[in-house]
C-alpha cells in the first residue's frame, strides 16, 4: 500500500501577495478551475474578511472537486473565540476548511504581537477548538517554525501539540522567511513526526534560496504528509514551492512514486503543461521558456551531437518523456546545429524530405550565414519552417510586399490631449494586383501589423483570427552600427502558437520582416492556396 500524499493550492491567496497580481473575484474562479482540473486535494481561497474580493469570492463559493480552505488569524488576545471578528469571518466563510496562521517563533510572539507565550499558546487552542465546534477541518499554519524551531525548539513545538490537541487535522511547518535549507527541513522535519504523526504534517516553503522544491521533497522523506504550493511557483518575495515542478517530480520520480499516492491522474498530468501556460495567460504574462517539465526550453536540444543522440533513444537526454507533463520535444536549430537537428526539426514541422537530400547541406549553411547576422531559429520555429521550405522550393508567394513607409506624429486630438501617433502604410501584389492599405496605431509596428492585415486580398478570410502575442526586442551588436533582432510570438482561434524573427539595423525593418513572415506562416498552417 502506498501512502496518500495531500497537495494544497495557495495561489488564490499566497499567490496574490505577488508583485503585481491583483485577482478579481472572476479571476480567482477561473483560476480555481485550472487549479482543480489538475486533481488537487486543497484550494485555498483568499483571506474573508480582509478585503472585498474575497469576501465576496466566499460568499458564493465556486463548485469544485478539491476542498475550498479560507485563511485567516487565530483569535486576537483578549478576546474569546465567540466574540472575534476574524474568526467570525471565517466562520462565516463558504468553506470545507479553515486555515489558521499563528507564530511559532517566541521572538515573533513577543516582539510582533506583543504578548506572552502562553497567551499565544492559548490564542491556538481557543481558536482550533472553535472552528473544530463548528464542523471544520482546521489546518494550524505554524508561522516561521523553523526558524522557531532553530532558536526555541521546546516552544516551537509546544505551539503545534496545541493545534493537534485541540482537534488540528493538519500541523504545517511554514518557512516563512524562505532561508531555511534542505539539510534543515530534514533533521527539523525528522525530529517534529518523532513527536507528531507525520500523516498530520505538512510543509509550506518560500524560495528565497531557489530552494522550496527541494525542501519540500526533503520534508517528504522526512515524514510530512502535506505540501502546500502555488502554479508555476508565484508568491511574495521570491515566490512559493512550484506545485508544476513538484506534482510531475511526485508521480514519475520512482523514489516518491513507489511510496506515495496523488489525488493526480495520468490524464490530468498530460494536462499539466497546458494549464502551467494557461495560467500565465490569465496573468498577461509570457510563459518561462526555461520552466522545468512545462517550459518551452524543457525538452529541446540544441547540440548537433545531442541531437543524433535524442533521436536515436530519447532517454539519452531526457529524464522523463515530455508527453506525460503534456510538453513536446524540440530539437533546435542554430549556429551549433548539425544535420541531425535539421532532419529532427523538419520531421515535427511536417516538412517532407529525405535523409540524403542534397539541399540539407544547403540549409544547414544558409542557418549558420543567417545566424551570424544576427538571426535566431531556435527561438523562431515559424521562420525556421518558412526558411526550410524557401530552400526546398516548398512554399507558396502568396503576396509580394512591394513597400511601406511610417510616420509618427505628434499633436492634439480632438479632446485638446497631446498624443503621440504612429501611421503606416502597406503596399502588396496578391495575384498580379496591388493593394494599399493604411492604418494608424498606438506605435510604429502597432501599425504596421493594422495595415499588412487590413487587405489581403483573396487571403483576408484566413487572417481573420490572427493575434500578435508577444513582442520582444534584442540589440544583436552594440554601437552606432547596432543591429536589432526582434521576436514576434502570433496564435490564433485553434490555439496555434508561432514565432518569427526580424533582423535588422533599423527596428522598423525587422519588425516588418518578422510581422510577413509571421502572416506567411498562417495562411500555410490555414491551408491558403
Amino acid at each position: 500500500m502506498r501512502e496518500r500524499l495531500y497537495l494544497f493550492d495557495t495561489t488564490l491567496r499566497d499567490g496574490g501577495q505577488t508583485t503585481g497580481i491583483d485577482y478579481s473575484v472572476e479571476d480567482k474562479r477561473q483560476v480555481a478551475e485550472l487549479i482543480d482540473s489538475l486533481g488537487i486535494d486543497y484550494i485555498e481561497g483568499g483571506y474573508p474578511g480582509a478585503n472585498l474580493t474575497d469576501t465576496q469570492f466566499f460568499a458564493h463559493r465556486p463548485g469544485l472537486r478539491a476542498r475550498f480552505a479560507a485563511f485567516g488569524m487565530t483569535k486576537r488576545a483578549g478576546r474569546s473565540a465567540a466574540n472575534d471578528p476574524g474568526l467570525a469571518a471565517l466562520l462565516a466563510a463558504d468553506a470545507d476548511a479553515i486555515v489558521l496562521v499563528a507564530k511559532a517563533w517566541d521572538y515573533h510572539v513577543e516582539l510582533a504581537l506583543g504578548i506572552s507565550l502562553d497567551e499565544n499558546l492559548a490564542g491556538i487552542r481557543d481558536s482550533v477548538a472553535a472552528c473544530r465546534a463548528a464542523g471544520r477541518e482546521v489546518m494550524l499554519d505554524a508561522e516561521h517554525f523553523f526558524d522557531g524551531y532553530k532558536a526555541n525548539p521546546s516552544y516551537a513545538l509546544d505551539c503545534i501539540k496545541a493545534g493537534y490537541d485541540a482537534g488540528a487535522r493538519w500541523l504545517v511547518l511554514c518557512d516563512t522567511n524562505g532561508g531555511t535549507l534542505p539539510h534543515d527541513v530534514t533533521e527539523i522535519v525528522t525530529a517534529v513526526c518523532s513527536v507528531m504523526p507525520g500523516s498530520h504534517v505538512g510543509i509550506h516553503a518560500h524560495n528565497d534560496t531557489d530552494n522550496a522544491v527541494a525542501n519540500s521533497l526533503a520534508a517528504v522523506r522526512a515524514g510530512a504528509r502535506q505540501i502546500q504550493g502555488t502554479l508555476n511557483g508565484i508568491g511574495e518575495r521570491c515566490g512559493n514551492a512550484n506545485l508544476v515542478s513538484l506534482i510531475p517530480s511526485l508521480v514519475l520520480k520512482p523514489e516518491f512514486a513507489a511510496r506515495f499516492e496523488l489525488g493526480v491522474s495520468e490524464r490530468q498530468l498530460a494536462s499539466l503543461t497546458k494549464v502551467s501556460h494557461a495560467f500565465d495567460e490569465l496573468l498577461n504574462r509570457a510563459p518561462y521558456r526555461h520552466a522545468p517539465y512545462v517550459g518551452a526550453s524543457a525538452f529541446a536540444t540544441k547540440a548537433g551531437i545531442h541531437a543524433s543522440a535524442v533521436a536515436k533513444d530519447p532517454r539519452t537526454y531526457e529524464h522523463v518523456p515530455p508527453e506525460t507533463v503534456g510538453n513536446t520535444r524540440k530539437i533546435l536549430v542554430s549556429d551549433q546545429a548539425g544535420r541531425s537537428n535539421i532532419l529532427a526539426e523538419l520531421e515535427r514541422l511536417g516538412v517532407p524530405v529525405q535523409r540524403d537530400d542534397p539541399r540539407i547541406a544547403r540549409l544547414l549553411d544558409e542557418v549558420k550565414e543567417k545566424e551570424a547576422l544576427g538571426y535566431a531559429y531556435e527561438g523562431a520555429d515559424a521562420s525556421f519552417a518558412l526558411l526550410a521550405r524557401r530552400v526546398l522550393g516548398k512554399v507558396p508567394e502568396f503576396f509580394d510586399v512591394e513597400r511601406f513607409s511610417v510616420s509618427v506624429e505628434r499633436r492634439y486630438n480632438a479632446a485638446g490631449e497631446r498624443v503621440t501617433v504612429s501611421e503606416a502604410i502597406v503596399k502588396v501584389t496578391v495575384d498580379g494586383e496591388s493593394l494599399i492599405s493604411a492604418a494608424e496605431g498606438n506605435g510604429p509596428v502597432h501599425a504596421l501589423d493594422l495595415a499588412l492585415r487590413k487587405d489581403l486580398g483573396k487571403y483576408q478570410r484566413y487572417i481573420g483570427d490572427l493575434q500578435l502575442l508577444d513582442y520582444r526586442v534584442r540589440i544583436f551588436q552594440g554601437g552606432s552600427d547596432a543591429v536589432t533582432r526582434v521576436l514576434i510570438e502570433c496564435g490564433d482561434s485553434e490555439g496555434r502558437r508561432w514565432s518569427t524573427v526580424g533582423v535588422s539595423a533599423n527596428i522598423i525593418d525587422a519588425s516588418f520582416q518578422a510581422l510577413v513572415d509571421s502572416m506567411t506562416y498562417k495562411l500555410l498552417l490555414a491551408g491558403a492556396e
